[in-house]
């Protein structure tokens, strides 16, 4: 809020599906409101209803609940009217570091309403997932460039493994306020601050159903598994929950005072 010496981050782990969008319409408000958050950041790249990609219809209800920025990652692509949504509003981010020629913008500058400025930075890792640029050498460049108008910068890290997300952390530890890790879908218990100021998770977690596997209903993950052949993915939809991270950073240094996990039924 104006004339708070610290800024509160509320990061919401990705959204899955209609039931992680539901748990969202319930929650988001009110904690928005208990927590007295300056910005909150989404990971949307599995809200559609079949857990893949986002929609404008989705998009536009994320920003009605109160959510600032919606970060994505490699299922962004798999809506086919994707090109749509990043032509019309900036705030729907993809990972910077996907070739130069799709759509979209890996990097977006909020300001808040008493005009503090805060960028956010969208990555995807490389290991075990498609061999685009280097996230590191990225997040070089757009942090150089974001750090002219504000040293308030959130990145969230789309990544599979849980070293190259450790990697990028310390390699960003003081050049960025907090990296929080998004993909896996398992919060993990590692939040901290670095040494030079950087708050830092390896994975946020997941909003949506928990009696799941990773989002999705438990006997066709089964099916894969036991059987080794393709069976359709459902959303699943038993024992939802919101998880994330509340995250406090130093306004005028951008250096992070402290990170929470959240995982709330």
């Amino acid at each position: 809020m104006a004339g708070n010496h610290l800024l509160t981050v509320l990061f919401v782990a990705d959204v899955v599906g209609q039931p992680g969008c539901e748990i969202l319409s319930r929650l988001l408000p009110a904690l928005k409101k208990q927590y007295r958050a300056d910005i909150v950041i989404a990971n949307g790249e599995n809200a559609n209803n079949n857990g893949k990609g986002i929609t404008d219809k989705i998009a536009r209800r994320f920003f009605e609940l109160g959510v600032d920025v919606i970060t994505g990652g490699n299922h962004t692509w798999e809506n086919r009217r994707i090109h749509e949504l990043f032509k019309d509003e900036p705030r729907v981010l993809r990972p910077a570091n996907y070739p130069e020629e799709n759509p979209g913008k890996g990097v977006y500058i909020a300001r808040l309403l008493d005009d503090t400025k805060v960028a956010v930075i969208n990555l995807q890792g490389r290991t075990f997932m498609y061999p685009i640029r280097c996230p590191f050498r990225m997040a070089d460049a757009l942090i150089k460039e974001v750090r002219q108008e504000t040293p308030l910068i959130i990145v969230d890290f789309h990544a599979e493994a849980t070293a190259e997300k450790i990697a990028l952390g310390w390699y960003l530890d003081g050049k960025a306020s907090a990296i929080i890790g998004t993909h896996t879908h398992v919060q993990t218990a590692d939040e901290r601050i670095l040494p030079k100021g950087t708050a830092y998770i390896t994975d946020a977690g997941m909003t949506g159903a928990h009696d799941s596997v990773i989002g999705m209903k438990i006997p066709n993950a089964l099916h894969r598994f036991l059987n080794q052949t393709p069976a359709r993915f459902d959303v699943a939809n038993e024992n939802l929950r919101f998880s994330g991270v509340l995250i406090k950073i130093e306004r005028d240094t951008g250096k992070a005072q402290s990170i929470q996990r959240l995982s709330l039924p």
